[in-house]
């Protein structure tokens, strides 16, 4: 136990990237997150990942996982950002099941319904409003399949901020109406998916409605941010993490 306490302490000064890309040492990042559960409005029991900063009440930050589901990856980034003084929390929208192939998480991907996903992450934006470790404020977060249910959530219910990267998006102002609060995105120049028409139709959709929006690309492919995938780029995922990190202070404090 010693020893493993002070694994866990040397990772401290690790930079976030190592960690990500390092099994072993997301592993023991992710320790520092403790198990959740709620029963939801729709009645669902779910679970999630809860990381808490020093100080506290702090603004809260809710996590949406990518494709692969919650795992220790995305435990790690609810970690660090307690490290920068929020009450952080990651959804589970696969009731605990982590895959290991993209043909194991286009599975998972594609059985999740679409009125439960919702019914979980307002309910776990309801959970963090009324925490007594939470001042309040909520911003969401999300990457790939997690990036959709970033802005989804936004849209299904209030929050402060919306943070997207590459996730599907809306199109029309009709459908970004009900956003309150101001949206970031990150996007690949070379992800043919979430492309530029589907980000410029996003952005058309925003700025009919009157909303706050702000796009940033990068020379880089889908899931740049990813230290565990082939189209890692470092030196974007490193700019895209700091203008995050600039953007919530900004919105949430």
């Amino acid at each position: 136990m010693l020893a493993r306490r002070r694994l866990i302490t040397g990772i401290a000064g690790v930079p976030l990237a190592a960690i990500l890309a390092d099994s072993h040492l997301s592993a023991l990042a992710a320790e520092g997150t403790e198990s959740v559960s709620i029963t939801t409005k729709g009645g669902q029991k779910v679970s999630g990942a809860l990381a808490l900063p020093a100080k506290q009440p702090a603004a809260a930050v809710l996590l949406i996982h990518e494709w692969w589901g919650l795992n220790d990856q995305i435990k790690s980034m609810a970690v660090e950002l307690a490290k920068e003084g929020y009450v952080a929390l990651a959804a589970d929208l696969f009731g605990g099941a982590v895959a290991k192939s993209q043909e194991e998480a286009q599975a998972l991907t594609q059985s999740v319904d679409t009125a439960k996903a919702t019914d979980t992450l307002v309910s776990w934006v309801d959970w963090l409003r009324a925490n007594p470790a939470v001042n309040g404020k909520v911003a969401t977060i999300g990457w790939c399949f997690g990036g959709g249910w970033s802005i989804n959530t936004a849209l299904a219910t209030p929050v402060e901020a919306t943070v997207i990267y590459y996730g599907k998006l809306p199109q029309t102002a009709a459908e970004v109406k009900s956003l309150s609060g101001p949206v970031l995105g990150h996007f690949g120049e070379q992800d043919q998916f979430i492309n530029h028409a589907m980000v410029g139709g996003f952005e058309k959709a925003m700025k009919e409605a009157g909303k706050k929006l702000t796009v940033y690309w990068y020379n880089a492919n889908h899931a740049f941010a990813n230290p565990t995938g082939a189209n890692y780029h470092k030196e974007d995922a490193q700019t895209a993490w700091t203008r995050t990190l600039d953007f919530l202070k900004k919105t949430i404090g």
